[in-house]
């Protein structure tokens, strides 16, 4: 007979409701698109410039040393590189023997104000045996990635998709983040006001009605979420506000309904947040986000 397993209490009342998608909310706003740009032995010296697009690297035979901002690392084992912002990096490998690698460019919509990409540290390594249920798609991935199959590229971008979606459940589970909403996210109590925000940011969200979806006090929601996210409830679902508006005026919407779907009660109220938020009114931004794909306030 096995040992008997005891649950701790403290886990079973402070670990997330599994009936709580976290993720859902952000990952139907802002879209994240994978196009793998390089597979195979890399050997020797070789520069990642800014091209304005995260990237993630999966490393399946190494070693590779890293460097990015004066920050040297050593990574043997088979592992995730990521950056979710535009970041130079350089990666120095045997030149004879190189290091196995599959890579691909991140395209966070909207441009560089994507939420998930700015609330991610700018470097992530992780072993590839940390990220639990990813196993098949990694091998499925590589097996892919360094044959010669047709639609090979099309199939190889969307598991990169699924990755990246199983590394922010990782980093959500597992309390690796620090600070910024996803570490909110990952705060059972927190994590039901954030997802209420952004699900249904339209709605007249005061500190009252969030603490009572948080099941906090007022004054311990306000002191928890500052703490955590890094910013007041308020300061937060404003700029999540203002970010669902710049998404909505790059595709052409009207002023009026993008006041109305973001939780403004007219256009003028929106022009007059957006403009303290940004510095630009909308009509401005929108004409500059035309030829600037990467504008943000």
């Amino acid at each position: 007979m096995g040992a008997k397993v005891t649950i701790c209490p403290y886990y079973l009342m402070n670990r997330p409701d599994p009936a709580l998608d976290r993720l859902q909310a952000l990952l139907q706003r802002y879209s994240v698109s994978a196009h793998i740009f390089h597979s195979g032995p890399l050997c020797g010296l070789h520069d990642f410039d800014d091209n304005g697009m995260g990237q993630l690297h999966l490393l399946g035979r190494g070693p590779v040393e890293v460097h990015h901002a004066g920050e040297r690392l050593l990574v043997q084992a088979p592992s995730l590189l990521f950056y979710p912002r535009p970041l130079p990096h350089r990666f120095i490998t045997d030149p004879a023997t190189g290091a196995d690698l599959a890579c691909a460019n991140l395209a966070f919509g909207p441009g560089r104000d994507n939420p998930l990409a700015r609330a991610l540290p700018p470097f992530l390594c992780l072993p590839l045996a940390e990220l639990q249920s990813a196993g098949p798609v990694l091998e499925l991935l590589f097996e892919e990635a360094f044959s010669r199959r047709c639609g090979r590229l099309a199939v190889v971008d969307r598991l990169f998709e699924v990755v990246l979606v199983l590394l922010l459940r990782h980093l959500l589970d597992s309390g690796r983040l620090r600070g910024g909403p996803l570490a909110g996210l990952g705060h059972p109590l927190l994590a039901r006001a954030l997802v209420a925000m952004h699900e249904r940011p339209a709605e007249p969200w005061t500190l009252d009605s969030l603490a009572h979806v948080a099941g906090m006090s007022r004054s311990r929601f306000a002191d928890v979420f500052a703490q955590t996210v890094g910013q007041p409830p308020a300061r937060y679902l404003a700029g999540f506000r203002i970010a669902l508006a710049q998404d909505a005026l790059r595709r052409g919407e009207p002023l009026e309904r993008i006041a109305e779907q973001v939780g403004y009660g007219s256009g003028a109220a929106l022009s007059r947040a957006f403009s303290a938020e940004c510095g630009l009114s909308p009509r401005q931004w929108r004409r500059q986000a035309g030829g600037h794909s990467g504008l943000q306030c």
